[in-house]
């Protein structure tokens, strides 16, 4: 590879690095023959990633890997543990070359309730879905043996391994162990608990494993009450530490769940010329395939026509033998011998959000780096961004706002600034003192500032704005529509910026009468729209700050005909202010502005 290529390769690298999220999840190196050379996880993906990328990385590993790094993907989770369980199943799924740490097959621990005639409950790294149901993995082992620990104090399940019968029982054939004499367990053996009672303790306790805990918060909090009532403070302050425990437990991860094999996830996220389509491969419980398809429209297609497309492809592209699809929505499609699952809650809804997470992902990923390379593509969303939230017939290209400044009515001005394609065009904004106007009055002022400037751009035939901004709410919207179109019989579209009680933009308005238009106050084109907003106000105070400074620099000597800057300079820097400069007789204005013009500086001031 020669140095040029080299170079091309890693600006290339550094683009897809510099549009990851700064969320957690796992990423994939792979070399020039697209064979996976590194996996590793983030908390967040984007800094991580970029530290690879350092011209002062000084690890020669490190140094070795970036060589060979072509390719980059990634996988989008919630939290930084699923971040762990999913890069541990793909390094066991592809074993890495570069990777080390996790190819020695350690496994996360699990709980397992057993399928016998009295159920166990236990930990175990062992798998075989034959000895019973499985919950998990755990990364946190502390949080396991806690959720065992409140198991085995409120439901007491049986630790023995005796295979107990239901003949047995009735004919007594077992006797009670230590357990049940300090009370760790009710002894079904001796049928000291009935059946059913031991039945229903384990249909509880696999609610709690499941993450179903509302009932158990409940319990401990009564019970937590009750010890404290009874002055039990020791036992009350257990509890308490059981049900924080509780309160902040996750169950399990969203990324491996035992309870899922063998299945297939597909989910699509799309725009006007490119549909993405996800697909996620859930193998013995765990994620061992993750990618993003694009696919470029050709006609109007709809969702269900591409998603039919990529699941068909997607499939035989990866051999995959799944018989369950789990899909966002009804397919009006038939595959033989395999099922098509939209789920409405549990694990598998859980692997459903997480698919359309990461296509929503790749596409705004997607959608940076076009933007980045043709900056006038993110101007034209913007722009039919706000054309559709306002209902507009045209694109609002060319974008006015409107802004007065005064203090208590005096040097009142006021500022238009304009933009174009979502920027600022500074050789258009626009300066106007107020002629007409006496006293504060900011409506009468704003009609006044507003029909001079669409008066004169009629006159001298300039075109009209798409939309006019102004920095105010209903009421400084209806002034400007009286000018526009009752007096000038205008269509131009007008919308107000308002602030709430902090002085905090919030509400974009609209109409006629106004109406709040539903915007997010973070998105990107409100920001936009602020940012408007924020631009008049500053010139406008800026155009009232420069216009109050010249009167503040206005002295008498400006009054004095025959006087100019350079004499009230040199007069001011001798004698330092105008009473001293009164009270100077004539030879010492001689001596400073010489003779005839002392004679006219004198002589003004001493008229009397």
């Amino acid at each position: 590879m020669t140095r040029e290529e080299n170079e091309q390769r890693l600006e290339r690298l550094k683009s897809i690095v510099l549009n990851m999220p700064e969320k957690p999840g796992s990423y994939q190196y792979y070399d020039e023959d697209g064979t996976i050379i590194y996996v590793g996880k983030a908390k967040k993906l984007k800094s991580r990633c970029s530290s690879y990328f350092h011209s002062e990385v000084d690890r020669f590993k490190t140094k070795v890997l970036v060589s060979k790094i072509h390719n980059i993907t990634y996988t989008v989770v919630n939290t930084e543990e699923d971040a762990l369980l999913l890069e541990n199943n793909l390094i066991k799924k592809y074993q890495p070359r570069y990777n080390v740490l996790l190819k020695d097959g350690k496994t996360y621990p699990c709980i397992c309730i057993t399928n016998e005639l009295y159920p166990r409950i236990f930990s175990t790294r062992n798998i075989n879905k034959k000895w019973g149901t499985y919950f998990g993995p755990y990364s946190h082992i502390s949080t396991m043996y806690a959720m065992l620990d409140i198991i085995k104090k409120l439901y007491k399940p049986r630790t023995c391994r005796f295979p107990i019968t239901k003949e047995g029982v009735e004919q007594g054939k077992y006797k009670p162990c230590l357990e049940y004499h300090i009370k760790n367990c009710d002894a079904p053996c001796i049928n000291k608990q009935t059946y059913e009672a031991y039945q229903e303790n384990m249909r509880q306790a696999r609610e709690i494993l499941k993450g179903n805990t509302r009932q158990l918060s409940r319990q401990l909090f009564e019970a937590m009450q009750k010890a404290a009532e009874e002055l039990r403070f020791e036992e009350a302050e257990m509890l308490k530490r059981r049900y924080l425990m509780l309160e902040t437990y996750c169950s399990k991860s969203e990324v491996v769940s035992h309870t899922i094999n063998n299945v297939d996830v597909f989910s699509i996220t799309n725009d006007d010329k490119q549909a993405f389509i996800n697909y996620m491969h859930v193998s013995n419980g765990s994620i061992v395939q993750a990618f993003t398809f694009e696919y470029k429209k050709k006609l109007n297609e709809t969702d269900e026509e591409l998603l039919q497309l990529g699941i068909v492809e997607i499939r035989q592209r990866f051999k995959s033998t799944s018989r369950e699809i789990i899909v966002p929505f009804e397919l009006n499609v038939e595959l033989e011998g395999i099922t098509l699952t939209i789920p409405q809650r549990g694990d598998k809804k859980t692997l459903l959000d997480l698919s359309i997470m990461n296509g929503k992902q790749y596409k705004f990923d997607r959608l940076k780096q076009a933007e980045k390379l043709n900056p006038e593509q993110k101007q034209t969303r913007l722009m039919k961004e706000l054309q559709n939230a306002l209902k507009l017939e045209k694109l609002p290209y060319q974008i006015e706002c409107f802004d007065n400044s005064n203090i208590s009515g005096t040097d009142a001005v006021a500022g238009c600034v304009v933009f174009k394609g979502m920027k600022p065009s500074k050789k258009d904004y626009r300066k106007y003192n107020i002629k007409t106007v006496v006293g504060p009055d900011d409506y009468a002022s704003m009609q006044e500032v507003v029909r001079r400037r669409y008066s004169r751009m009629m006159e001298e035939r300039t075109p009209l704005p798409d939309l006019i901004i102004t920095d105010g709410g209903k009421g400084q919207m209806e002034v400007v529509r009286q000018v526009v179109e009752d007096e000038l019989n205008l269509k131009i579209p007008i919308a107000g910026l308002a602030k709430d009680d902090r002085h905090r933009t919030n509400e974009l308005l609209y109409g006629f009468p106004p109406v709040v238009i539903g915007m997010k106050t973070d998105s990107e084109l409100f920001h936009i729209l602020t940012q408007i907003q924020d631009e008049v106000h500053r010139y406008a105070i800026t155009f009232h700050r420069d216009k109050r400074s010249k009167h503040a620099l206005h002295s008498e000597l400006d009054e004095i005909k025959g006087i100019g800057p350079k004499t009230k300079e040199q007069l001011l820097k001798k004698l330092k202010s105008i009473k001293r400069i009164k009270e100077a007789d004539i030879q010492q204005l001689t001596e400073i502005i010489g003779n005839n013009k002392a004679n006219i500086v004198y002589n003004y001031f001493h008229q009397s």
